[in-house]
């Protein structure tokens, strides 16, 4: 079964260096501290330019939870296209 659009590991030519840029980013922002410990989240987003539109393969790494992430990333394209956040009440 083959892996959806960034479900995959990370491409073996970015692996050793994606881990190398997250455990340095992890230091810068949090020092020595580890799990809750933790104060600043980080991901790091690697893609080719010349991929095909839909198709691009995106490398993936964070310090967060993935449902965390996905909930930031969900918020940040909504400001990079104008919306403001959305609430419950009308």
């Amino acid at each position: 079964m083959s892996n959806q659009l960034g479900d995959g590991p990370i491409q073996p030519e970015f692996l050793k260096l994606m881990n190398a840029l997250a455990a340095t980013i992890d230091e810068v922002f949090n020092g020595k501290a580890k799990g809750a410990g933790r104060k600043t989240g980080f991901v790091l987003l690697v893609f080719p330019f010349d991929e095909v539109e839909g198709k691009n393969r995106c490398n993936y790494i964070s310090n967060a939870d993935r449902k965390d992430v996905v909930t930031m990333l969900k918020q940040q394209v909504r400001r990079f296209e104008g919306q403001p956040d959305v609430s419950g009440r009308a």
